[in-house]
């Protein structure tokens, strides 16, 4: 029996969380979620893949609980308990060492909230060395971009619940903004938009799949319609309506200016030699929310800037999170924290 645990990278987001084990690679990936007994919190019956098969099938006395809301612990106690479970799926327990941990955040995270995860973590993994990662480094890393370089990389990484925007160079944050805006904003600005325009009610699964199909960032030149089932807010039955992709468009259109806001507040502030750089080599879109339909050509055409989405946006994070897991000696030297030149929040 190996005495040390091996050293694990976890990319903690509001709708999934992956977990990377060196030497083994990315081991677990699953969604956030915790399904409990109402009458009683401390009795849980399902996490992560077992939890979203139980949405929506389950009886009225249980409940999915989402420890995680935009990048930060909603529920400490929910947020150990799920970290627990994937920590012990990942690695087992076989181990008297405990094992060194990255746990990544968002940029924008205050003391207290940094504090609240990496107790959590500690509880979870049951170790003292825990190093926080803020995620637009992690997936700077993982898109392969040169961090360390005295360069200025300009990544914008869009999550489920935040969309984080930062100016990197010389292994520090030099201008970082993060705003509660992701891919669950689209979904809930499609269904909105449903309930408001068209009467009728939807889930996010449909809204999901609506944002997948249709929306865009930028109107189609060919317009697209698909047929929508859900609930009629007139009657209360089932109800079918056309969802045009041109509606979509108009749905989504204030989370995506909210994202080219931010990112145009992050450029004002970027020193201009650091500036020259990102005009040189563009802006890098990561995350699972980069995704989005002609997004990277609306960022380029509003900035005047080039605009790269990354070959697998959604797992720049974690693959980043990888390489310092497999290179632990570049955090815990430091550690576990970029040198910050400028924080702006």
């Amino acid at each position: 029996m190996p005495f040390w645990a091996p050293d694990i990278g976890i990319d903690l987001g509001t709708d999934h969380v992956s977990i990377y084990v060196r030497g083994r690679g990315i081991v677990v990936s699953e969604p956030s979620l915790v399904v409990l007994d109402r009458e009683s919190k401390h009795s849980v019956r399902a996490v992560g893949d077992e939890a979203a098969f139980l949405m929506g099938r389950s009886p009225d006395r249980l409940t999915a609980v989402a420890p995680i809301v935009s990048g930060q612990s909603a529920d400490f106690d929910m947020t150990e308990m799920m970290l627990k479970y994937f920590i012990r799926k990942a690695i087992g327990v076989s181990y008297i060492g405990k094992p060194r941990a990255i746990l990544s955040i968002p940029c924008s995270l205050d003391d207290v909230a940094r504090r609240a995860l990496e107790e959590a973590m500690r509880f979870a993994a049951g170790g003292k060395h825990i190093y926080l990662i803020e995620k637009p480094f992690a997936a700077a890393i993982g898109t392969g971009l040169p961090v360390y370089d005295p360069v200025g990389s300009l990544v914008v990484d869009i999550g489920a619940g935040t969309t984080d925007v930062a100016v990197i160079s010389l292994g520090g944050l030099v201008v970082s903004r993060s705003i509660p805006v992701g891919g669950a904003k689209f979904d809930e600005a499609i269904a909105e938009y449903l309930r408001r325009e068209c009467g009728i009610l939807v889930g996010k699964a449909t809204a999901e799949n609506i944002k997948k199909d249709l929306a865009a960032a930028l109107p189609l030149e060919e317009e697209r319609t698909v047929r929508v089932r859900g609930i009629s807010q007139l009657n209360t039955s089932a109800g079918v309506v056309e969802f045009t992709s041109r509606q979509a468009y108009q749905a989504v259109k204030s989370p995506v200016a909210a994202i080219g806001q931010a990112i145009r507040w992050v450029l004002e502030r970027t020193p201009p030699e650091l500036a020259a750089d990102i005009m040189k080599s563009g802006i890098h879109l990561t995350g699972d929310g980069a995704r989005l339909f002609a997004l990277d050509r609306y960022i380029s055409e509003s900035l005047g800037i080039p605009v790269l989405l990354a070959r697998d946006p959604g797992d720049c994070c974690i693959l980043g999170i990888g390489y310092l897991t497999e290179n632990i000696q570049l955090v815990s030297a430091s550690g576990g924290k970029q040198k910050r030149f400028e924080k702006m929040q």
